[in-house]
């Protein structure tokens, strides 16, 4: 997923100097809480059609469905990621992996 990223990006973001952007693009992967497909869909209607979730570092993502079963994820750059493994239960959390890295602003 990460090598899809601009060549160079990786090695930048790795850099001491920009520790905080890392964290702040790492942290935009992560929403407090144990939202499984089914929560996360059960949002999403309730949003009628797209619900808005705050990720640990105060940014935002969109999820809404495409098709029936999956569901897509929309950063704040604006680019959109497919959900392709749902609910990997964990003891602290539910991990969902996507297609492509997400942005922060």
């Amino acid at each position: 997923m990460f090598d899809a990223l601009p060549a160079g990006t990786v090695e930048n973001l790795l850099k001491p100097e920009n520790q905080k952007t890392l964290i702040k693009v790492l942290t935009c992967h992560v929403v407090p809480g144990r939202l499984t497909a089914t929560e996360l869909d059960r949002l999403i209607r309730q949003g009628n059609g797209t619900a808005e979730l705050t990720t640990v570092s105060g940014g935002k993502l969109w999820v809404m469905k495409n098709g029936d079963r999956n569901i897509t994820i929309k950063d704040e750059a604006g680019a959109s990621a497919d959900i392709s493994i749902y609910d990997v239960v964990q003891s602290n959390g539910v991990i969902h992996s996507v297609d492509r890295v997400l942005m922060p602003r």
